[in-house]
């Protein structure tokens, strides 16, 4: 598994992140099909949990330089 985004391409990680967050949300707001509701749900977590990595990383990298 590569090393995690730093710096810069971080942000670009987070933005392209909140975008498909965004995305995803708008969708779920017009769904009409409750199984592709289901499906958007699951999107927005797994889109939760790459942030929280994210976030955590950069974390320990500024822990790091510290």
């Amino acid at each position: 598994m590569s090393e995690p985004p730093s710096g810069p391409d971080a942000v670009a990680r987070l933005q392209e992140l909140l975008e498909k967050v965004e995305s995803a949300r708008a969708e779920l707001e017009t769904a009409d099909d409750p199984e592709r509701a289901v499906e958007i749900l699951q999107e927005l977590s797994d889109l939760a949990k790459e942030v929280q990595a994210e976030v955590e990383s950069a974390r320990r990298e500024a822990d790091a330089s510290a």
